[in-house]
């Protein structure tokens, strides 16, 4: 039975803001922390609300803002259930006229610079933690799954392995080569994925201890 929960060895290597350039806009992303989803009075106001309406709080919000010569043009905040994402790493890929976003469980694509949501996909059941773009696909570092998204979202291929794919360290547990994609899971077994999503070589180690990590 596969374990979950959320990797705070992952959520150790992000910030709470970062700032981006497209062309000539600035775009910046951040953890939103004074939302509440069931509330019309908040502190920060957005232009658009991407937020998931049910009957408890998104695990994650992220806020948007995007700027053009320093005055901000249009926001848009989004939010999703599922593990906590943190902003920063591998969390965002910004192209020429959108931009992508690792939120919770899924996988956020908006237009640039009107901010409008392009498409949204669930790409792992828990938490969507980097995503990767190959050729004009994009690969997604979930918690469960490895997944591959074609450049509407569409799942083309989608993996997931013995256990949780992080290590109790958070190094080295995520790796896209040209050739091929190298995963580690909590067990600390790799995973070799070529880019039609098999399995190529399967490498068991030995576990590390959580004590000897700060040895």
């Amino acid at each position: 039975m596969k374990t979950i929960l959320i990797s705070w060895p992952i959520l150790e290597k992000v910030k709470k803001m970062q700032q981006y350039k497209a062309g000539k806009y600035r775009i910046e992303i951040f953890k939103e922390e004074n939302i509440n989803a069931f509330s019309t009075d908040n502190v920060n106001r957005y232009d658009i609300d991407y937020i998931d309406k049910l009957d408890y709080q998104p695990s994650t919000v992220i806020g948007i803002k995007l700027y053009y010569n320093e005055k901000q043009l249009t926001s848009a905040v989004i939010g999703a259930t599922g593990g906590a994402t943190g902003i920063g790493g591998n969390s965002t890929i910004i192209e020429y006229d959108r931009f992508l976003i690792c939120c919770s469980d899924s996988i956020f694509c908006i237009s640039i610079p009107d901010l409008a949501l392009l498409w949204r996909r669930q790409a792992d059941e828990v938490t969507c933690f980097e995503i990767f773009k190959y050729q004009d696909t994009y690969i997604v570092h979930g918690e469960l799954n490895i997944s591959r998204l074609n450049k509407n979202g569409e799942v083309l291929w989608q993996q997931s392995g013995a256990d949780i794919f992080t290590t109790l360290d958070g190094k080295d547990d995520f790796i896209v080569t040209e050739n091929y994609i190298l995963a580690t899971d909590w067990e600390n077994i790799k995973y070799k994925f070529d880019y039609d999503g098999n399995v190529v070589e399967t490498t068991e180690k030995t576990k590390k201890h959580w004590w000897k990590l700060w040895k």
